[in-house]
């Protein structure tokens, strides 16, 4: 009985982990691309700094933008940030 709970326990935050891996918490907006196919799907891409940049990505296709729920501000390297580095010797 034990390891019937810890198996479910364990199947649902995997699955939550799946779903947060999804979205890449570096970028604040992402894209959805829908697939016309039967039994499609959706395709989602994370990696746009604002709402316009990624508009115009999507344009002329099956998607759409969103605010990223993931995002978290100052995780990490922003992005478009440059690294400087000091060259020792």
């Amino acid at each position: 009985m034990r390891v019937a709970v810890l198996s479910l326990a364990l199947l649902a935050v995997s699955a939550v982990s799946v779903q947060a891996q999804t979205y890449d918490p570096r970028y604040p907006v992402c894209m959805k691309e829908y697939s016309g196919s039967p039994g499609g799907g959706e395709w989602i891409d994370c990696s746009y700094t604002s709402l316009p940049q990624c508009q115009a990505s999507a344009s002329g296709r099956a998607a759409m933008c969103e605010v990223n729920p993931y995002f978290l501000p100052g995780q990490g390297r922003s992005p478009g940030a440059h690294r400087h580095y000091r060259h020792g010797y």
